[in-house]
């Protein structure tokens, strides 16, 4: 049921991405602007689906890693991948210090796991099993595509918001009431795509990372270590990818603490330590 739902919401984001640029268009260039207008949120949308990942793992300077390059890490990914009966994610390391993790990717045939060097170095085994575990649930239960559509369609948003209001031209000063709505509504409407990725999918990705792993422990101590973490090292990704992580990143901008897509970390544990009790 939850990749049900997960689907629909992707169906309404690239419609709305769609419909977000036809009304660009029109408020750029008229009547004679909605063919390009057409063409740009068709060419968004595919981008979106196919390459959202790759612009994901690319934003995170993220390299493929083979079992040589990380042998322990390579082997629990495939080793709780299978018993959860699902294909084999590829597996990323990104250089970044900051500890954190997300899983990404379109489906679970084309799904990709990504750890950074500060998580690598800050958790324990069993620590790095739990956070492995929540991430190859969201992957089961098909959360990655949404989350990866949302972020690419909430930074082209914020970008259609900028092009009206530097480039609006002649139609901006026939319609300044209708450029300055979308101008205002163009941000709003990239932290609405954010606040549609429910809270609810971190809870369960808890309980069923938890569940794989076998044990609550390793997940609630990696929430704790990342938790502090996270309120002190800078990720350097923008507000709107910060919804793909393990853990609220600190990115520098203040409109992610308003808009959260994370509940607290506190509610976190204090649910996991539920799962087995």
């Amino acid at each position: 049921m939850s990749g049900f739902w997960n689907d629909t919401k992707t169906a309404l984001l690239m419609a709305g991405m769609m419909g977000l640029c036809l009304g660009a268009g029109y408020l750029l260039g008229g009547q004679g602007a909605l063919i390009w207008a057409l063409i740009l949120g068709g060419g968004l949308n595919v981008l979106a689906y196919y390459f959202s990942d790759k612009i994901a793992l690319a934003s995170m300077r993220a390299v493929s890693i083979t079992p040589q390059d990380d042998p322990w890490l390579y082997s629990t990914v495939a080793r709780l991948a299978e018993q959860a009966n699902m294909p084999m994610p590829r597996v990323y390391i990104s250089p970044a210090a900051a500890p954190n993790a997300f899983a990404t990717g379109r489906n679970p045939q084309n799904s990709a796991v990504c750890v950074t060097a500060g998580l690598r170095q800050m958790l324990n085994q069993s620590e790095m099993e739990g956070v492995i575990a929540h991430e190859l649930s969201h992957i089961r239960h098909r959360d990655i595509l949404i989350s990866t559509i949302a972020a690419v369609l909430a930074g082209a948003i914020s970008y259609l918001g900028y092009m009206v209001m530097w480039f609006g031209g002649g139609r901006r000063r026939d319609n300044p009431l209708a450029a300055l709505l979308l101008i205002i509504l163009a941000p709003v409407a990239a932290m609405l795509i954010r606040l549609a990725i429910s809270r609810s999918r971190e809870y369960e990705a808890d309980r069923g990372g938890a569940e794989l792993a076998g044990s609550a422990e390793g997940l609630s101590n990696a929430l704790r270590k990342l938790d502090a973490a996270s309120r002190q090292i800078p990720l350097p990704v923008s507000d709107a990818q910060s919804h793909l992580f393990i853990v609220a990143p600190l990115a520098g901008g203040n409109l992610s603490r308003l808009f959260a897509t994370h509940p607290p970390v506190e509610d976190r544990i204090r649910r996991l330590a539920a799962v087995f009790a």
